[in-house]
């Protein structure tokens, strides 16, 4: 499998993705890449529609903690705020995102076992973000008009070379 990062303007980014049915050697090779971009790249956290998968998949690490989990679930929510994100996905372009202080996500880990997770901070904060990546949500739909004006520029630069790419790999 090519895996690369998709950028903004990759229709896949936009879709809700799919259930995982079970974790099968397939999962097993999707939890294994996205965990080494997330090393690699030195991110927090990864969706699988951000390496062209419509599949309810995530990993996140903080702190050397590596979770994964398909079919990610928030059951219980707490407090907000309000802090400042990136994304792969959205390189140079910075949104203030409100999310949950703390959360409980049900979901299923790379063994194919069910997890229940409690998180808080950033933790929480980066799997609310990947969630938003499983269900076509992306940072800059947080943003207000105002700095939807001042991104604009980046935005468009990013849809123009997603566009390129995609008619480049299409054409293989």
């Amino acid at each position: 499998m090519n895996v690369w990062i998709r950028k903004y303007g990759d229709p896949i980014l936009r879709k809700v993705c799919q259930p995982v049915e079970r974790i099968g050697k397939v999962e097993k090779r999707i939890f294994s890449q996205m965990a080494q971009i997330l090393f690699e790249d030195y991110a927090l956290g990864i969706a699988a529609p951000q390496v062209g998968l419509s599949r309810r998949i995530i990993a996140v690490r903080t702190d050397g903690y590596l979770l994964q989990l398909a079919n990610p679930l928030i059951l219980e929510r707490e407090g907000e705020t309000i802090l400042t994100e990136g994304c792969l996905s959205i390189p140079e372009v910075f949104v203030k995102v409100p999310r949950f202080q703390k959360i409980k996500v049900m979901g299923i880990d790379e063994t194919g076992k069910k997890r229940i997770v409690k998180a808080e901070g950033i933790l929480a904060r980066a799997l609310q973000h990947e969630i938003d990546h499983l269900n076509g949500i992306l940072i800059v739909d947080y943003a207000t008009d105002k700095k939807r004006t001042k991104i604009k520029h980046r935005l468009d630069q990013l849809a123009d070379y997603t566009r390129m790419l995609l008619r480049v790999k299409n054409k293989k």
